[in-house]
């Protein structure tokens, strides 16, 4: 690994931090240099896989729950590509990779979502009805919705919707979706309120 290589990793790293402790507020802030450097590696995978992405962090399973959440939180429309076709799970997996602490929210949370569905419906999530996966995200991706059994659900969906959002605007796609220019001459970018609501808008469940 090039020093330069490793100068990007450790900002990525700790510009991490900053976002994880940003989004236990609901804020939800990756500095776009940390941004496009995991952008960068999953396409670096991708390549070496022949356009294959191998999971770093999460198994299969795991994976292939949060790129079906991916696709509910930020769909395509008319206008765009959504958060699947922009790679946000990839990326959030890499990310992930990268931070334990994130690993660890990340894979309880997909432990309770299957819990949950299995309780419910008497499938993993993945294998659920899509009826009844929007259900459920109906109810946890509120916290007015929130009670002592789905706390931690509300709590990692509000995980996911941040991250998977901050994934599609710093992605080439995102960034064309907001018409934003210019984006290697700032150090910290911000989704705008209202490309947010218009992407939680675009969810049928929001």
């Amino acid at each position: 690994m090039s020093e330069a290589d490793q100068v990007s990793r450790r900002e990525l790293l700790r510009n991490l931090g900053i976002s994880a402790a940003l989004a236990r507020s609901g804020a939800g802030l990756v500095t776009l240099e940390a941004a496009q450097h995991a952008h960068n590696a999953v396409a670096e995978n991708k390549s070496a896989a022949k356009g294959a992405y191998t999971p770093k962090c999460f198994t299969l399973h795991e994976f292939q729950t949060l790129r079906r959440l991916s696709d509910l939180i930020i769909p395509a429309d008319d206008h765009s590509p959504g958060a699947l076709e922009a790679g946000a799970a990839e990326w959030i997996d890499y990310m992930a990779s990268n931070s334990p602490e994130l690993a660890q929210i990340f894979t309880g949370g997909f432990g309770w979502l299957d819990h949950h569905m299995q309780r419910l419906h008497g499938a993993d999530f993945i294998d659920a009805k899509p009826s009844d996966q929007i259900a459920v995200l109906d109810v946890i991706a509120f916290r007015k919705n929130e009670t002592p059994e789905n706390a931690e659900g509300v709590r990692f969906f509000s995980w996911v919707r941040n991250l998977v959002t901050d994934a599609y605007y710093t992605s080439p796609i995102g960034v064309k979706d907001l018409g934003y220019m210019g984006n290697t001459a700032v150090s910290e970018f911000h989704v705008p309120d209202e490309a947010l609501q218009y992407a939680l808008k675009r969810s049928p469940f929001a």
